[in-house]
C-alpha cells in the first residue's frame, strides 16, 4: 500500500501534464507529494527518507520552476536525488563498518564484506548513470520525451539493474 502511494503523485503528474502542461503538472507534483508523504506515514508511522527527500525536491525545484516559469529546475529533481543517494551510499562506505546497504539488507541477505562493496559501488555507479542520463536527455530532447523518459525510461532502468543485481546476488549469496 504504501509503494502505491508513492506513486499516485507520479500518475497525477502525467496526467496533469498531458492535460495542462509542465506548469500545471509542477503544481499538481507540489501538493499530490507532500500529501502523498503524510498519508504515507500516517499508514506506516515510518518516514520513508527517500520519499521525504523527493519530497523535499519536488517543492524547492517545482517552487523554483514556477517562480522563474522555467522547468529546468524541475528538470533537475531525479538528477539531484539520484546524485544525493549516490553521495550518501559513496559515503556509508567511510562511515561506520557496514555500507548502507548491508545495514539495509544484511537481516535478509548474506553477503561476504567484498560483496558487499561491491554491490554498494553498484547502486552509486547505477544512481550517478541515472542521474546523468535524466540530465542528458532533459537538455538534448523536447520536454514530453523527457516526460515519457523520466517516467518509463529510468523505471525500465531500474527494473532491469534490479533483475541484473538479483541474478548476481543469487550467484554470489551465503546460505542463510
Amino acid at each position: 500500500m504504501a509503494l502505491l502511494i508513492e506513486y499516485i503523485p507520479i500518475l497525477i503528474f502525467l496526467a496533469a501534464y498531458f492535460s495542462g502542461g509542465i506548469f500545471f503538472a509542477t503544481k499538481a507534483l507540489m501538493i499530490a507529494m507532500p500529501i502523498g508523504f503524510i498519508t504515507q506515514w500516517f499508514l506506516t508511522k515510518e518516514i520513508n527518507k527517500i520519499y521525504l527527500g523527493s519530497t523535499v525536491l519536488v517543492v524547492v525545484l517545482g517552487g523554483a520552476t514556477l517562480l522563474f516559469k522555467n522547468p529546468v529546475f524541475l528538470y533537475w529533481k531525479p538528477t539531484v536525488l539520484n546524485w544525493l543517494i549516490a553521495l550518501i551510499f559513496l559515503a556509508s562506505h567511510f562511515i561506520g563498518n557496514k555500507t548502507i546497504i548491508e545495514r539495509m539488507l544484511s537481516k535478509s541477505l548474506s553477503l561476504s564484506s567484498g560483496n558487499w562493496i561491491k554491490l554498494s559501488y553498484g547502486w552509486v555507479l547505477f544512481f550517478i548513470i541515472s542521474g546523468s542520463a535524466n540530465i542528458f536527455v532533459a537538455y538534448n530532447f523536447s520536454e514530453e520525451f523527457w516526460v515519457k523518459f523520466k517516467l518509463f525510461g529510468l523505471f525500465g532502468l531500474t527494473l532491469i539493474f534490479i533483475i541484473l543485481q538479483t541474478i548476481w546476488i543469487s550467484s554470489v549469496a551465503k546460505k542463510i
